[in-house]
């Protein structure tokens, strides 16, 4: 979907110093200081330089945005809330003024046996977020969690440490979700995702989506007026990421996913801008502006994500790939495949492959990144290696009449990149490799083969995408193209158009992907149904029907 042509909304005197801040200085310690005090209006004295507020004066309920935690490891977890006692207003109805928050993680739902408690200060620079990474906590447990300010008591959320890394686990489940536009759909997904056993969810990108959202909530078709006049315009500045944060969070069916499970988040493009690679906007405008917008853009991401500290972002810079163990069964390396990727070849879209998105210079993850995911492959002792990232890593031609036209967007317009993670993944005897994907809107199941030219060659792992929460309405459970993929790709072994997330269940035997989807999200109440489920075999990949 191609937004309608913009100009950025920064004041005259801030694209006026944008100017004078090319790529380079914004990757020195200096540049990205600059960019940070321009983009995001961050005082020099830093975020002790706000007066406290008690919180006893707080009067309406600051817990409007629920509650989450996220990046489970065998001894900590990551805690998040958000004070905003007006989440739609600017100020989220607070004065900027620090406010002290109470936190507990206990063993049971009614916190007769808290294990650890503590307070932790809610900046005004940070939008009064909060970020508790409770420590020194047993691996492998559930815990509860709230928080409190003043007289007021948070929802409790649910969430887990992770086994210890070397331990032997018997099994573990996750969810996978992505592409929730607001506006053209409920979360209905997401209810029946709260509802769900599982130990973690993955996040694969478009948490946030950037366009305008009416009065009415779009497709949602609320009252007239339900929503005020300042969610109508496209996301540019830190003031208007942040407000479109607190839409998206005020959804019950999305707070109570989060409350239910822990979440690993990773972004793709909506969070910050539609298709943009590195410093290059959609419209490819000067990188100087948008690489103010990309930094107001990942600091309210890291504002309103459950991401650790190292993830706090520097300027228009923030490092969100990173790794998590479950165990000795499964290592997930986390992937950006937007921050440092080349410029889409051929003006993106749709296009016929040739010399320069064949260009073996051509990179979709940054050469840092890459030499850490192979790095990490080769210390990997996990029974399984997941990749969870965004955008469709297997082929996909449009067309049974070759030559066929491939999205430059995704791994298909940098197939160097994906040869050189693929040949990594043999080099390091990586043997059962699942990619995770969103992006698409679709659910799809692919075969990862060594060359995708011959069906008859070996199979190095399987990708499972999955569909969208909302983005792209209703859908279809056979789009109009249904029939032409399937025999365009004969690795391609699913492929369902209609909303709903997928859910992986793996042992050291073998992994189940199930496909799950709600006819419909322009409505609410939905049911959900299995619409496939698949297995995939440890020393012999590939999925075959459940």
């Amino acid at each position: 979907m191609t937004p309608a042509q913009h100009q950025p909304q920064h004041a005259p005197e801030l694209r006026a110093a944008a100017r004078h801040l090319g790529r380079r200085r914004f990757l020195t310690l200096t540049g990205a200081a600059a960019a940070l005090a321009f983009s995001v209006n961050l005082p020099a004295a830093g975020t002790a330089s706000a007066a406290e507020l008690d919180a006893a004066r707080i009067t309406a309920d600051p817990f409007t945005l629920g509650v989450a935690s996220g990046d489970p490891q065998p001894g900590s977890v990551l805690l998040w809330t958000r004070l905003a006692p007006a989440p739609y207003q600017a100020d989220a109805g607070l004065p900027a003024q620090r406010v002290t928050v109470s936190w507990e993680l206990a063993l049971d739902e009614r916190f007769r046996q808290v294990v650890r408690r503590g307070t932790a200060t809610a900046h005004p620079e940070f939008q009064h977020t909060v970020h508790v990474e409770a420590d020194h906590l047993p691996p492998g447990h559930v815990f509860y969690y709230r928080f409190k300010a003043g007289r007021w008591i948070s929802p409790t959320g649910r969430t887990r440490t992770a086994p210890p890394e070397g331990a032997r686990v018997k099994d573990l489940t996750f969810g996978l979700v992505s592409c929730q536009r607001y506006d053209q759909g409920y979360y209905t997904a997401y209810r029946h995702l709260a509802e769900e056993d599982v130990d973690v969810v993955f996040h694969l990108g478009d948490y946030l989506y950037e366009y305008a959202v009416s009065a009415v909530g779009g497709a949602r078709a609320y009252p007239a007026g339900t929503l005020p006049a300042l969610f109508n315009h496209e996301t540019v500045t830190l003031e208007d990421y942040r407000l479109r944060y607190a839409l998206y969070k005020s959804d019950p069916d999305l707070r109570a996913a989060h409350a239910a499970h822990p979440f690993v988040v990773t972004w793709d493009d909506h969070e910050t801008e539609n298709n943009y690679a590195d410093d290059t906007s959609e419209s490819e405008g000067p990188a100087e502006e948008f690489l103010l917008r990309r930094a107001a853009a990942y600091r309210a991401y890291w504002e309103n994500m459950p991401l650790r500290r190292p993830q706090l972002p520097d300027g228009p810079d923030l490092r969100l790939y990173r790794r998590l163990h479950w165990g000795r069964l499964a290592q997930f390396d986390v992937l950006d495949t937007r921050q440092y990727r080349s410029n889409q070849a051929y003006g993106d879209g749709w296009q016929y492959p040739g010399p320069e998105s064949e260009d073996p210079r051509r990179t979709l993850t940054g050469d840092a990144q890459e030499r850490w995911l192979l790095k990490g492959w080769q210390r990997s002792d996990a029974v399984w290696n997941v990749l969870p990232q965004q955008v469709t890593f297997s082929r996909r031609y449009n067309s049974t009449t070759l030559p066929s036209k491939v999205s430059m967007d995704s791994w298909d317009g940098y197939p160097a990149s994906r040869d050189r993670v693929l040949a990594g993944a043999e080099a390091a005897g990586v043997e059962n490799l699942m990619v995770l994907t969103g992006d698409v809107h679709v659910h799809y199941g692919f075969d990862i083969k060594r060359d995708f030219d011959d069906p008859g060659s070996r199979t190095l792992g399987t990708e499972i995408v999955t569909s969208s929460i909302t983005s792209g309405g209703d859908g279809a459970e056979k789009p109009a193209n249904w029939s032409t993929y399937l025999a365009a790709n004969p690795h391609l072994r699913f492929y369902n158009g209609l909303r709903g997330y997928a859910t992986v269940s793996m042992n050291d035997r073998f992994a189940r992907a199930d496909f799950k989807t709600v006819s419909r999200v322009t409505t609410q109440g939905a049911p959900l149904t299995t619409a496939a489920s698949f297995v995939t075999e440890v020393g012999d990949q590939g999925l075959t029907p459940a």
